[in-house]
Formats: structure tokens, C-alpha cells, sequence
């Protein structure tokens, strides 16, 4: 209970549930964030303002890349455990602004693996994503699958950061557990993903875009599912796995003390079906624009959660009734 987290991105969608979740709990948190504009950077700052009448909560704004700022940080508040959740997020966005990835994701991760060499960090947990099985159509899809073709720069970027934090793992022996998470929705939700937009279109008597035809499916994580999984993995300090040979290499597991895990609800629905419950929340019904698939966007998700129920005894379980439900409350309340 002593312990004292960093989570990066702590005044976004996953960073402000999670620091909610750990402050209830009773620890000292410190919270890291920009506050771009990205989208809407008052929700930011309704999300930030709810933390910051919590006690045992600090906040920095400062950016990843800002390096100096970031080990200073480290330095002087040394952590136990940092979650990096910060990124800059979303497949299509990467398309029209390639370098902000590379700023954020790349130079602003180095920054984090560095305070963690430099200042003792107990545990390194970092948010990849279920964009990094690219081309992969085994399904489920399992962290023991090679993830060696992804399709958007963004998942490039989220790949690169399990490479990094593997290369450092194994350097400094520093403990580093990534997360890959899947499609997540819910309260106080990014407005650039498809349940906000799709709810905010149908209120206002708009079209919803529908991409490839309808036939997405996606394997829909609720928040709290989420939150739940970081919370439960940041306590459990990854081993090196003795079994693990280089000529037959695990991609999950090193010789380090180094793990990753999927974060999903291992139950996709199609993206039809999605809207329908979201109407039926709504009461009202979408006038849909029928597209193709968009560049970047895989045609479908599914986690293998076996190694997060196994090893942290927590398996995602909130059905998009209940998620949806909950969201179109929120947002109501939220806009009114």
C-alpha cells in the first residue's frame, strides 16, 4: 500500500479510470499529461479535475518527449511502478500525422525507459495494442503469435515500444509488463472512436459512417474490465521464463523479466450488432453510409486471455449491454 505509481496519460480515457481505481485503493499516484488537443481538451480537464479533488494525487503537465522535464520527474519522485499510458492513439490519425507517433510514441517512450534504468523503477507496465497483430488471422489472437506485420504506423510504434522495453528489460533487468489492449469503450471515452461518434451522430439526426460494409468485428474491452487487468498485472512482477530458448523463441516471454499480456473481452461482435444495442440505448435509429474497409483497419479482433486468467486470475467479462448502457448514461448525464 506504500507504494507510489506514475501513470502516464492520466487525463486520458484508460490513465483517468486507472488513477481513480489506484487513489480509491488508497495509493500515491502522480499523473502525467499534456493536455493536447487531440480532441476535446475540456473533457481532459473534467476527467483531471475529479483526480485532483482526490487526495495522495499529484500532476505534472509536461509532454513525453520533453526530456529533461521527464527525468527530472523520475528523479525526484521516484517511483515504485510506472504505467505509460500516454501515446498518441488512433490507426487513421497516424495516417495524415505520421511524425507525431514517432515524437510521442518512439522518443517519448526512450525518455520513459530511461527514467526507469536511472532512478530504480520496481515495474514498468506499457499499453500496446491489439493493432500490432496486423496481418496476423489466427484467432484468437495470442501473445505467443509472431506480430511481425502490422498495417498502420501506429501499431508499428506500439510494436517498437514492446522491442524497446524488451531491450531495456533485458539490459538493466528492469521488470517491464506490456498490455495489449483491445478496442476499449465506455464512460468518459476518447470522442475519436466509433461509440462516441456513432452516439453523437444519431442524437443529432446525422449519418453514421459504416466502414467495410458493417463486417468489422471487434473484440469490445469495457473500462473497467480494463482498469481492472492493470491494476491486478501492475502488482505481479514478471519473471524470467527458465524455459525460454533462443532457438525457439516465445514472443510473450524472455530470458528477462519480461511479459506481455492481451487485455480483452475474448467474445467479438460484429459491428451491426453494436450499433443495434447502441440504438436500442438511444432509442432512435442511425441512417447509415455503408463504406469499404479504411487503410490501416484490420477486418477483426479477438483476444486469447488464458495467460491474464492464469496469472493474474481476472478475465474480462462486462457485455456490451451493460457497457453501452452505462456509456449512454454517462453521456447524456456528460452533455445533457
Amino acid at each position: 500500500m506504500n507504494k507510489k505509481y506514475l501513470i502516464t496519460g492520466a487525463a486520458g480515457f484508460i490513465g483517468f479510470h486507472l488513477c481513480k481505481k489506484l487513489l480509491e485503493s488508497g495509493l500515491a499516484v502522480a499523473g502525467l499529461d499534456n493536455l493536447n488537443d487531440y480532441y476535446d481538451v475540456n473533457l481532459k480537464k473534467a476527467r483531471l479535475k475529479q483526480l485532483q479533488e482526490m487526495g495522495n494525487f499529484r500532476f505534472f503537465r509536461t509532454s513525453l518527449e520533453e526530456k529533461e522535464k521527464i527525468l527530472d520527474i523520475f528523479k525526484s519522485e521516484r517511483f515504485d511502478t510506472v504505467v505509460n499510458l500516454a501515446a498518441q492513439a488512433g490507426v487513421r490519425y497516424s495516417l495524415l500525422n505520421p511524425y507525431s507517433y514517432i515524437d510521442s510514441n518512439i522518443c517519448g517512450f526512450l525518455n520513459i525507459l530511461e527514467g526507469c534504468r536511472h532512478f530504480g523503477v520496481g515495474h514498468l507496465v506499457f499499453a500496446s495494442s491489439s493493432s500490432v497483430y496486423g496481418l496476423n488471422t489466427s484467432m484468437p489472437f495470442s501473445v505467443h503469435h509472431n506480430v511481425d506485420h502490422p498495417i498502420s504506423l501506429y501499431a508499428a510504434t506500439k510494436k517498437a515500444n514492446e522491442l524497446m522495453a524488451h531491450s531495456y528489460s533485458y539490459l538493466y533487468n528492469i521488470p517491464a509488463t506490456g498490455l495489449r489492449f483491445f478496442t476499449v469503450y465506455g464512460p468518459w471515452g476518447r470522442p475519436d472512436m466509433a461509440l462516441f461518434i456513432f452516439t453523437k451522430a444519431i442524437l443529432e439526426g446525422k449519418p453514421i459512417d459504416v466502414f467495410n460494409y458493417g463486417k468489422m468485428k471487434r473484440d469490445f474491452t469495457y473500462i473497467d474490465d480494463i482498469v481492472s487487468g492493470v491494476a491486478r498485472v501492475s502488482e505481479i512482477l514478471p519473471a524470467p521464463n527458465k524455459d525460454w530458448s533462443g532457438s525457439n523463441p516465445d514472443p510473450a516471454t524472455s530470458c528477462a523479466p519480461y511479459k506481455l499480456y492481451n487485455i480483452g473481452n475474448n467474445n467479438p461482435v460484429e459491428l451491426m450488432e453494436f450499433i443495434e444495442v447502441l440504438e436500442n440505448n438511444l432509442n432512435k435509429k442511425a441512417e447509415k453510409n455503408f463504406l469499404p474497409i479504411q487503410a490501416g483497419d484490420v477486418p477483426a479482433t479477438c483476444a486469447d486471455v488464458d495467460d491474464l486468467e492464469k496469472e493474474a486470475g481476472f478475465r474480462p467479462a462486462t457485455s456490451i449491454e451493460t457497457g453501452i448502457r452505462k456509456f449512454v448514461e454517462w453521456y447524456r448525464e456528460y452533455y445533457r
